[in-house]
C-alpha cells in the first residue's frame, strides 16, 4: 500500500477544553502538564498532572481502501473519522492499526486518548500520539496489507530467505534489491529465494536488503538482513557464538519526554555501540519503530518486551485491567511490526511478574511462547523473570497487592527509615536478591515457567547461574536485569560459562520517574526509596538523560575489554553534606577533574581497567598504589587542581596504558558544541551547551542559569541532567549540571539555524 507520514498539522487540546493549538506528532501532552507535589501519579511518574486529550486533523483523500498505523498512542486511545468511532487500542506502548475504509474528498480524523486515572504506571510513561502516525492507501482492491511483507533466514549459508506476502488477492512480484541493483527475482505470495554472495546482518556487519514488492500498482519496500539465531548450550548468530553486552533502557527520550523522533532514538543507539553495548533490552515494553531502525542499521541486538505486568496489577490503573482481553492481539500486533527487524532477536514475554507461582500463571506462560512460535518461528522466546518475586509470591508473600501497589510489608520497609539504615539497606539489596532465588523450593517454583521458554532472562539471580549450570545443562539463561555495579563479576561468569550468554544492567540509559532509585543524594530529602517532589528522574545508567557517560559506563568498558586505557572517574566533591546512597548505583563518579574551590577536600578516585594493578599520579607524583578488584581500582586522596593521571600494569608489571585528566582554567564562559553541522529540514539537532575553559575541559562546579535563544528553528528543549529540580524544559532557560546541558532544535526550515546562550553562538546549516 502507498504509506505516507501522517505527523503534521493536529488540532491538539485538552477534552475538557475547548481551545485547540496546532501541533506536529509526536506529541507526549503528559510532558506539558504541570508538575507538583500532589500529582496523582506521584513520585513513579515524576510528579506530573495527568489528563485526557483530544487530537483532531483534516485531510484530503481519495482512496479505495486506507488504514491509519499508530507506533503508540497512551493510553485507552478511541480513533473516529468524521465523527464515526472506528476503532480503540487499550495498550499504551503497541503498535496498531485502525482501518478507516472508503476515503473521497475531505474528512476529519480525531483520536482521544491518555490517562484518565493515576498512578497507572511504575515510571514515566507520556500521555498522547508520541510516536508516529502513518497514513496507508489503496487505490483498488488489489493491495499488499499493512506490515504484508515478512522475511525469513531459512539458510544464512546459502543466502535462502523465504518471502510471504499478505495480500488481498493477485500475485506478487518480488525483487531483492542490494542498494538500488536487483539481486535477485521471484513470483509468487510464498516463495524462497536464494540470494548470491550473501552478505549476512550482525553486529559487526549490520548489511540490510531491501524487498520490492509489486502487486498491480501496489509497490512495498521492507528493508531486512539475512541472519539465523540459534540457542544451543549457548546463543549464536549466523552460527557464531555472541555474548550480549547489554542494558536495559526505558522509552523515554530524556528531555523530549515520551516523543521518539528518528534522530533522538538513533544517537541513543549510537553512543551506546560506540561504548562496546551490542543489545538493548526494550523495558518494560514494546519499542518504537525508530529505535529498532536504528539497531537494524547500527547492528545492536534486541531484547523485545511486551508488559510490565500480566492479569495482576501492579499500579492500581495499570494495563491489568484489559491484559487477559488483549494480551494475545498485543503479541500479534508486535511480531506483525518486528518481524523483519534483524535486530529483534528475541521477544520477551514480561517484566518481573508473579503469575508464574500459580498454575494459571504457568499455563498462560506456555500459551503465549506457543503462540510466538506460531506467529514467528525465527526468534526465541524469553521474560525478564525476578525468581525471588515468583518465589515469594507461591509463599503468599507477594510485592504488590491485587489491587496495585506496593503490599503493607513492602511500604513497611521503605518507610521509617533514618539515612544510616536506608544505606545499609542498599548495600545488601542488590546481594540478597541475587542470593534470595538459590533454594531447592525457589527452583521448584520457577523451573514449570522458565521451562517453557527458549532462552531464561534472570532478573537479579546471578547467584543461581551455576547453580544452574548443573542443576539445568541444557538451559541457556542471561541476567535480563542486574545490578549496574556487578558487571564486573558478571561479566567474568558470562566468559567463563557456557550456559550464560549475556548481561543487562539497569540501566544504559537514565529516565524519568521512578525518581531516585539511583541517587546519591546530597540533599534532606534524598533519604527515602521514592524521592519526593522536585525530584523527576531515576539517577541511574551508564549515561544521563543528555547522553553524557559517568563511571558505570567506563565499569562496563573495563570488564568488557572495550578501552586500551585506564578510565577515571572522580565521585563529586562539591557538596558539604553526606551522600545518601540509592540501590540501582554502584558509583555517582563522573570524568572529571575539575572542581573549581574544593582544593584540599578529600576525594574518591575511581581507575577502571581490566589490568592488574594501578599507580595514581597527582601533577607528576606518585601519591598510591592499588590493585584491581572486578575491574575497579579506588583511591581516597585530598583534591590538587591540576593533572590526574592513571597507569595500569598487567600482573607480570609491564605497562598496559596510561590517561590523564586536567583541571580547567579558572576562565571559564559558555561554549557551544552542536553534534551535526548539517541536517536535514524537519530532522533535530543537539546542541551542548557547556561551561568550558580555552581548552575544552568542562567545569563542573561552576554551574550557572542560562537562557537559549533560536533563530530559524524550533526549540524542543533545554535543560540539564539534574535530577531534582522545578527547572522549565520548555522555557528556553535553565540551569547547567555538572557543567553541561543540551537544546534539542527542530529544523523547520531550510537556511541556517543560528543558536545564541550568552556571548557563545552557533550555526547549522539545514538542507531540503
Amino acid at each position: 500500500m502507498k504509506k505516507q507520514l501522517f505527523n503534521e498539522d493536529w488540532k491538539f487540546r485538552k477534552l475538557n477544553e475547548e481551545e485547540a493549538v496546532t501541533v506536529t506528532l509526536p506529541h507526549d501532552a503528559m510532558f506539558r502538564e504541570v508538575r507538583a507535589a500532589d500529582a496523582p501519579a506521584g513520585d513513579a511518574e515524576a510528579f506530573f498532572h495527568v489528563g485526557m486529550y483530544r487530537y483532531e486533523k483534516e485531510f484530503e483523500c481519495d482512496a479505495k481502501h486506507a488504514f491509519l498505523g499508530f507506533d503508540g498512542v497512551y493510553k485507552d486511545a478511541k480513533v473516529y473519522l468524521n465523527g464515526e468511532l472506528k476503532g480503540e487500542y487499550h495498550y499504551g506502548y503497541a503498535p496498531f492499526v485502525i482501518e478507516l475504509g472508503e476515503l473521497k474528498g475531505k474528512n476529519t480524523v480525531a483520536v482521544e486518548c491518555g490517562i484518565e486515572k493515576a498512578p497507572d504506571s511504575r515510571w514515566y510513561p507520556g500521555a498522547g500520539i508520541y510516536r508516529d502516525v502513518t497514513l496507508y492507501t489503496a487505490e483498488n482492491d488489489e493491495y499488499v496489507k499493512v506490515n504484508g511483507v515478512k522475511v525469513s533466514t531459512l539458510d544464512y549459508a546459502k543466502g535462502l530467505v523465504n518471502i510471504r506476502i499478505d495480500v488481498t488477492k493477485g500475485e506478487a512480484k518480488i525483487e531483492i534489491l542490494e542498494g538500488d541493483k536487483a539481486v535477485a527475482k521471484a513470483k509468487g505470495n510464498d516463495v524462497n529465494v536464494e540470494i548470491p554472495d550473501v552478505k549476512l546482518w550482525d553486529e559487526d556487519h549490520p548489511f540490510l536488503y531491501t524487498v520490492k514488492v509489486t502487486l498491480g500498482k501496489d509497490i512495498v519496500c521492507e528493508r531486512f538482513g539475512v541472519r539465523q539465531v540459534v540457542c544451543d548450550h549457548g546463543l549464536f548468530i549466523n552460527g557464531k557464538k555472541v555474548l550480549l553486552k547489554g542494558g536495559c533502557m526505558h522509552s523515554d527520550n530524556g528531555l523530549l519526554g515520551a516523543e521518539s523522533y528518528r534522530k533522538s532514538e538513533y544517537r541513543r543507539v549510537k553512543i551506546l555501540k560506540d561504548t562496546g553495548f551490542n543489545a538493548i533490552r526494550c523495558a518494560h515494553n514494546p519499542a518504537s519503530r525508530h529505535l529498532l531502525d536504528a539497531c537494524d542499521e547500527l547492528g545492536v541486538y534486541v531484547m523485545d518486551e511486551a508488559w510490565d505486568m500480566w492479569f495482576h496489577h501492579k499500579t492500581k490503573d495499570d494495563y491489568a485491567t484489559w491484559w487477559r482481553q488483549f494480551h494475545n492481539e498485543d503479541l500479534k500486533n508486535i511480531v506483525d511490526r518486528d518481524f523483519d527487524h534483524p535486530s529483534v532477536i528475541m521477544y520477551s514475554i514480561g517484566n518481573e511478574v508473579s503469575e508464574p507461582a500459580k498454575p494459571e500463571g504457568i499455563k498462560v506462560t506456555g500459551e503465549m511462547v506457543e503462540l510466538l512460535h506460531e506467529l514467528d518461528p525465527n526468534r526465541l522466546v524469553t521474560g525478564g523473570f525476578n525468581l525471588m518475586i515468583i518465589t515469594n509470591a507461591a509463599k503468599g508473600k507477594g510485592i504488590y497487592k491485587e489491587e496495585g501497589g506496593l503490599a503493607d510489608d513492602e511500604k513497611k520497609k521503605q518507610n521509617g527509615m533514618n539515612s544510616t539504615m536506608f544505606n545499609m539497606i542498599v548495600s545488601i539489596l542488590g546481594s540478597s536478591m541475587n542470593k534470595s532465588a538459590n533454594s531447592k523450593k525457589s527452583d521448584e517454583i520457577c523451573s514449570p515457567s522458565l521451562d517453557k521458554l527458549d532462552i531464561c532472562g534472570y532478573n537479579y539471580a546471578s547467584g543461581r547461574y551455576a547453580l544452574d549450570a548443573k542443576l539445568h545443562p541444557d538451559r541457556v539463561i542471561f541476567g535480563s536485569e542486574t545490578m549496574p555495579y556487578t558487571i564486573g563479576q558478571n561479566w567474568k561468569m558470562v566468559e567463563t560459562m557456557d550456559n550464560l550468554v549475556g548481561d543487562f544492567m539497569w540501566t544504559a540509559w537514565d529516565y524519568i520517574g521512578e525518581n531516585g532509585i539511583g541517587a546519591w543524594s546530597y540533599t534532606a530529602d534524598g533519604t527515602s526509596f521514592a524521592k519526593p517532589y522536585p525530584w523527576w528522574l531515576a539517577d541511574t545508567g551508564a549515561y544521563d538523560i543528555i547522553g553524557t557517560p559517568n563511571a558505570e559506563a567506563d565499569w562496563a568498558r573495563a570488564a568488557w575489554h572495550a578501552s586500551d586505557r585506564p578510565l577515571i572517574d572522580v565521585q563529586p566533591i562539591n557538596h558539604d553534606r553526606k551522600v545518601t546512597k540509592a540501590a540501582w548505583r554502584g558509583t555517582n563518579g563522573i570524568s572529571s577533574y575539575s572542581w573549581k574551590g574544593c582544593d584540599g577536600r578529600k576525594m574518591t578516585v575511581e581507575v577502571f581497567t581490566d589490568a592488574k594493578k594501578v599507580e595514581l599520579y597527582q601533577n607528576g607524583k606518585k601519591v598510591k598504589v592499588g590493585r584491581t578488584k572486578e575491574d575497579r581500582a579506588t583511591f581516597r586522596i585530598p583534591y590538587v587542581a591540576g593533572e590526574l593521571e592513571a597507569v595500569a600494569y598487567d600482573a607480570n608489571g609491564n605497562e598496559t596504558g596510561r590517561n590523564r585528566l586536567v583541571s580547567a582554567a579558572a576562565d571559564v564562559r559558555v561554549v557551544l558544541r552542536p553534534e551535526e553541522d548539517c541536517v536535514k529540514k524537519g530532522d533535530l539537532v543537539y546542541v551542548a551547551v557547556n561551561i568550558e575553559d580555552g581548552n575544552g575541559i568542562i567545569e563542573s562546579n561552576a554551574d550557572r542559569k542560562v537562557k537559549v535563544e533560536v533563530e530559524n528553528g524550533e526549540l524542543l528543549a533545554f535543560g540539564s541532567a539534574n535530577p531534582r529540580t522545578i527547572e522549565d524544559l520548555h522555557s528556553g532557560e535553565y540551569t547547567t549540571y555538572y557543567g553541561r546541558a543540551m537544546a534539542i532544535i527542530r529544523a523547520d526550515n531550510e537556511g541556517t539555524i543560528k543558536v545564541k546562550v550568552e556571548d557563545a553562538t552557533a550555526e547549522i546549516k539545514v538542507e531540503a
